[in-house]
């Protein structure tokens, strides 16, 4: 028997659930309320600490991807997870997803542009955010607030974010659709 050690590639898992096209598989990289930022090292198949955000700043949410998909900077398509308690890096979440953050992101050294798009999703499982269906039901504040953390924590970074709208399900899902052929696409 051929066995090997460390971690499955959580990158390669299925990007849906057997409940069908709904329901999406959410790999955790860094959990709520964390200034540890982890990510995924596919080639080393382990989490890695990536930064440590400044005192005060820490994840207002689970953030991760779904697996078996590719984005607009190249990495897995990310997702940021509402729900009721925080998970941990490499737990699998499923989820629904219930609207869209687009965003550009700018190196301010390079000033070269890349999409860096974030799904908003709910955890099928939890109870705060049950009710949520589109994003536009977490009411204006608490999207403005998304949208905020996502362009200070590309600020720490030397990188300019820059939100261009915020979409509902229909949008997550097609980016999301899009994310699944873009690595079929690059594995032929």
């Amino acid at each position: 028997m051929n066995r090997q050690s460390g971690l499955a590639d959580p990158s390669r898992l299925t990007s849906h659930g057997n409940e069908g096209r709904q329901t999406l598989h959410v790999v955790v990289e860094t959990p709520k309320g964390s200034r540890n930022k982890y990510a995924f090292d596919q080639e080393q198949r382990v989490f890695i600490l990536k930064k440590v955000l400044p005192v005060g700043m820490a994840f207002p949410y689970d953030f991760g991807f779904i697996p078996s998909t590719k984005g607009g900077d190249g990495d897995p398509v990310d997702v940021l997870v509402l729900m009721d308690e925080p998970a941990f890096p490499g737990c699998l979440l499923k989820c629904r997803p219930v609207g869209i953050i687009e965003g550009e992101q700018v190196d301010r050294k390079t000033k070269t542009k890349e999409r860096n798009d974030r799904i908003v999703a709910v955890e099928n499982a939890n109870h705060s955010y049950a009710h949520i269906a589109h994003v536009n039901k977490l009411g204006k504040k608490f999207v403005h607030e998304l949208e905020e953390f996502f362009v200070n924590y590309h600020q720490l970074t030397g990188q300019k974010y820059r939100v261009l709208d915020v979409k509902g399900p229909g949008a997550a899902r097609r980016r999301i659709k899009n994310g699944i052929r873009a690595v079929k696409k690059s594995s032929r």
